[in-house]
């Protein structure tokens, strides 16, 4: 039998006769299978039951050709404490079959099984065996060594709504007012602002009197009359004033997280500094990871700004993922030549080359491939890098694997090196060509000296040499191209 899989996101299996050369549908949708009984029997999972039937054509699951398990008395008898140390062998395990490094960066790896295996008498709670599994991984001192989730007890979480703004307390008259409202991309819905929806005309400053009908007055906080709102709608009543004269009610849907709306409101916010302090010259992108995510980011700003005489690369704070070759890609792209059309603009060969100077931001906290990104950027010379030493992680990994209780281990397999042989960047990071300190002081205070500092070069880069497309030639006058027109 086989699964295969369709764009709707169902699978179905299927049966193939090796000596008839024939294909059978035995069901859709399926969800998982094995096989048992020397490959005669399977069992299958679909939408969310199991069935056991014979390997054959048309095993419909309705209750008469194929019924469903019984399972409502399942049991089994747990003992944790084996099961426990089930898992942290299965978790040493993985590491010695999966490591990047066979010999395991020189660490006597049975060592270390008996030196942490010691404590496992001591476990009382999943956690307590989690720590003690991601000490003994620890030691391999290497990065994506993640352990986590298991059996634990849920934790019924109640959210805080969240209005998409930034609310201040004012003394004088005991009231909360509306600080900054962050404009958001509400057709996204990780984006959405919800006092910037159409029709509710809230502005800056206005005060929030109450909400759902309750008071909103000092030392009580928005949060008090928020909690549990997310998704739900909510009664605002609105005023220029902190009093209720000339107050009204609107209604609102608040957001259980605003942090891609604070994310944009950042994003947007250098964007437009940027594009001030250079009047116009120098364009602006965040890559907040190198993920779905950070290829939309990337895609969506680099082609309006493409024409920019000059390029800023932030990946500051950036997660990693696997896209940074991709990226790398785009901005390699060498002008081979020009296209142009008859009463249109001009057009690069190969289509979004960006010809002039670039710059990478960097931080302490740009990961993984946000490691492997500002590497290579400089290694194709493709501009400096500013700010601080990244990270320093880059060996990777393929997935978790999932352990009898549901937790999840994850071994680190790919190490990079460069081509002098020699392992590069783990441990260490990238260091940057321009060291430029963020002190969390001047954070706050919203003040950017690496953002200011990558500015500058640019335009000093740009007065040095201002890029320039070739412009149109002169149109053919040889009479032969005329005949060729006739």
């Amino acid at each position: 039998p086989t699964l295969t899989g369709k764009p709707s996101g169902k699978s179905s299996l299927h049966v193939f006769d090796m000596q008839k050369r024939k294909d059978e549908l035995v069901y859709q949708p399926v969800d998982g299978y094995e096989t048992a009984s020397g490959g005669k029997r399977l069992i299958y999972r679909a939408e969310g039951k199991y069935y056991i039937t014979d390997i054959k054509q048309d095993q419909k699951p309705d209750g008469k050709t194929v019924k469903p398990l019984n399972l409502s008395g399942l049991r089994m008898r747990l003992e944790p404490r084996k099961e426990w140390h089930q898992i942290f062998v299965e978790a040493w395990r993985l590491m010695r079959d999966h490591f990047f490094a066979p010999n395991m960066r020189g660490l006597d790896w049975l060592e270390m099984r008996q030196r942490y295996e010691s404590l496992l008498p001591y476990v009382a709670h999943r956690q307590d065996l989690t720590y003690i599994m991601g000490e003994m991984i620890g030691e391999l001192g290497t990065s994506h060594s993640y352990v986590g989730g298991g059996d634990v007890p849920a934790i019924k979480k109640v959210s805080v709504g969240l209005l998409g703004a930034d609310l201040e307390p004012d003394q004088s008259s005991g009231r909360w007012r509306i600080k900054r409202i962050f404009k958001g991309q509400n057709w996204d819905g990780s984006r959405i602002s919800p006092l910037t929806e159409p029709g509710l005309n809230v502005h800056e400053g206005d005060y929030i009197l109450e909400i759902d009908g309750r008071q909103l007055r000092l030392p009580g906080v928005p949060g008090e009359l928020l909690l549990d709102r997310a998704g739900r709608q909510t009664v605002l009543k609105i005023s220029r004033i902190p009093s209720a004269t000339g107050s009204r009610e609107i209604v609102v849907i608040p957001v259980k997280n605003d942090s891609g709306l604070r994310y944009n409101d950042w994003v947007e916010r250098n964007r437009t500094y940027v594009d001030r302090k250079s009047h116009g010259k120098i364009g602006y992108i965040h890559i907040p990871d190198m993920g779905g995510e950070g290829l939309n980011e990337f895609a969506r700003t680099f082609y309006p700004q493409v024409r920019k005489q000059a390029l800023i690369i932030d990946v500051r704070w950036n997660g990693g993922g696997f896209v940074s070759q991709m990226i790398i890609e785009r901005l390699r792209r060498v002008l081979g030549g020009m296209d142009a059309a008859r009463g249109g603009g001009l057009f690069t060969y190969p289509d979004a080359v960006h010809i002039g100077p670039k710059v990478c931001l960097i931080n302490q906290w740009s990961a993984s491939d946000g490691d492997l990104f500002p590497h290579f950027f400089k290694h194709y010379k493709l501009g400096k890098l500013v700010g601080r030493r990244t990270w320093g992680g880059v060996v990777g990994i393929r997935g978790n694997t999932n352990l009898v209780d549901g937790g999840y281990v994850y071994q680190p397999e790919f190490a990079y090196y460069g081509l002098n042989s020699k392992w590069m960047i783990e441990n260490h990071g990238v260091d940057p060509d321009v060291r430029v300190d963020n002190p969390p002081a001047d954070i706050l205070k919203g003040h950017d000296a690496q953002l200011d500092h990558a500015i500058q070069m640019m335009l000093d880069a740009l007065k040095r040499n201002t890029p320039h497309l070739p412009p149109r030639p002169a149109d053919p006058k040889d009479r032969a191209m005329a005949a060729k027109v006739k």
